[in-house]
């Protein structure tokens, strides 16, 4: 997170004076841009494209499930909670569906008579 930071403000500041400001080595910072990428990033950034592609192909509708579902049709292998966590991390949301609300028809309610005949304002104390 800091060194995507230093990398993003080098045209401002010098790396060695962003990389003091935020308690970092400056070998470190380099040895972190020449590190390739992880063979799980890569994997991370193939299934995002095919689950943007699956989820634009929908309409924006289909949510992490049926997008898993359609994953493993085409034959790549991931879970259901890595497939929810890549969109969520793309801002990709399923559409839920609407339903009218029910109504209640019949006979209106009816208020019980009061049979007590209580007196909530008595005229003096017993």
């Amino acid at each position: 997170m800091k060194y995507a930071f230093i990398r993003d403000n080098q045209n401002l500041w010098s790396i060695r004076r962003l990389c003091s400001t935020l308690d970092v080595h400056h070998s470190g910072y380099y040895a972190w841009l020449k590190k390739p990428i992880s063979k799980t990033a890569r994997e991370n950034q193939k299934l995002s494209g095919l689950i943007k592609q699956f989820w634009l192909e929908s309409g924006g509708v289909y949510g992490y499930r049926k997008i898993h579902c359609d994953l493993k049709d085409v034959g790549e292998a991931c879970g259901v909670n890595r497939v929810h966590r890549l969109m969520k991390a793309n801002g990709l949301k399923s559409q839920r569906g609407y339903r009218k609300p029910r109504s209640y028809a019949g006979t209106p309610s009816v208020v019980a008579a009061n049979t007590l005949a209580r007196q909530f304002n008595p005229i003096e104390p017993n």
